[in-house]
């Protein structure tokens, strides 16, 4: 009889644990079970995002094609889209850093680095460039970020 109400009390104390753990606000066994189940489920998700990232953020980054890179002519200055398949942390930060050593002045971007790489971007020059010489110095630094050419 002590032995069962020992094993109870060991049990509600294990699922108060649990319940505190997963910020479960159930009252129930099962609520906190399938609370518990939930939260375990979220942090497995989580954790195959981090180890995505992971894989990204190291060279060599994602083993796709290179992103594609198109530059038009503006009036005064240039239109500029960058896109790949796949999200690769940092890209921006390259591709941003080469606008400025260009001299150009980023008057407009748009930029998505979810699930892919999307950069859309207005960029004026204080000197005068043709569009292949700002193509050929973002696919230098993309080729350089991804560690080709190396």
């Amino acid at each position: 009889m002590v032995s069962r109400e020992h094993k109870r009390a060991a049990l509600h104390e294990k699922l108060q644990i649990l319940r505190s753990l997963t910020n479960s606000h159930a009252l129930r066994k099962s609520s906190i079970i399938v609370d518990a189940s939930k939260y375990i489920k979220e942090l497995k998700h989580k954790v195959e995002r981090l180890n995505q990232e992971i894989a990204c953020t190291q060279k060599p980054v994602c083993k796709s094609p290179l992103p594609e890179v198109t530059v038009e002519t503006l009036e005064k200055g240039f239109l500029i889209h960058v896109f790949s398949e796949k999200s690769c942390p940092g890209l921006l930060v390259s591709v941003l850093e080469v606008f400025e050593d260009l001299g150009l002045n980023v008057m407009e971007a748009k930029a998505a680095c979810t699930d892919t790489f999307r950069l859309q971007a207005i960029g004026r020059d204080g000197e005068s460039m043709d569009a292949e010489a700002v193509k050929e110095a973002v696919e230098r630094a993309i080729n350089g970020f991804f560690g080709v050419g190396e």
